[in-house]
């Protein structure tokens, strides 16, 4: 588990279909068999020397998330497990990426920016304003929903502490929607079967 508050950011230093190596100042406790979220992905950490890591990902993982589009030198938002008696300071996230949107625009809004991600049409039943949805690992409110997409402010912590504010028009990013919605919908769903 996760609470999509980015711990730190790392830099891609080898990739390709199968593996990654990350390297990440502040991760330095990060052992083998360890999860860690990489742009809101779990993955299981296969080797660990000091602050660089190296994960497998599964065709699965490829298909379902843009880790397998990741290149050398990008950057990427990094979250190890959830400890219990840790602060939930976020929302409950699992690390099991629903799917992926697009970036319709980063703007300037004040002294913060304004996203707004295109959502996939499978997901966009699970958004509403001031809920939660967990973009390239990072826990946000969502501002508005309208369409095809939803809005969120980044203000100046998340700005300077994870990927977002870097995120150029048209870029993939993971979303995994908010757990207790999938959970109250199948619930509802459970309810009109047996009803």
């Amino acid at each position: 588990m996760f609470t999509g508050i980015i711990q730190a950011m790392g830099q891609v230093v080898t990739a390709d279909s199968q593996k990654l190596c990350i390297t990440a100042v502040g991760l330095t406790a990060l052992r083998p068999g360890d999860s860690v979220a990489v742009n809101g992905a779990c993955l299981t950490v296969v080797a660990a020397t000091g602050s660089t890591f190296h994960a497998q990902l599964s065709p699965q993982t490829c298909q379902q998330t843009m880790l397998g589009r990741l290149q050398v030198g990008e950057r990427v938002n990094l979250e190890p497990a959830l400890c219990l008696g840790e602060p939930l300071a976020g929302h409950l996230v699992s690390g099991h990426v629903d799917g992926m949107g697009e970036v319709v625009a980063c703007t300037a809004a004040a002294d913060c920016k304004r996203l707004t991600i295109h959502v996939p049409t499978a997901l966009q039943r699970y958004l509403c304003a001031r809920g939660a949805l967990c973009v390239d690992g990072v826990s946000l409110t969502i501002a508005g929903v309208e369409d095809n997409a939803c809005t969120a402010s980044l203000v100046p912590y998340t700005l300077a502490h994870t990927t977002l504010g870097e995120l150029p028009t048209g870029q993939a990013v993971n979303l995994e929607v908010d757990q207790l919605a999938r959970y109250v919908e199948r619930l509802l769903e459970v309810r009109h079967e047996f009803a």
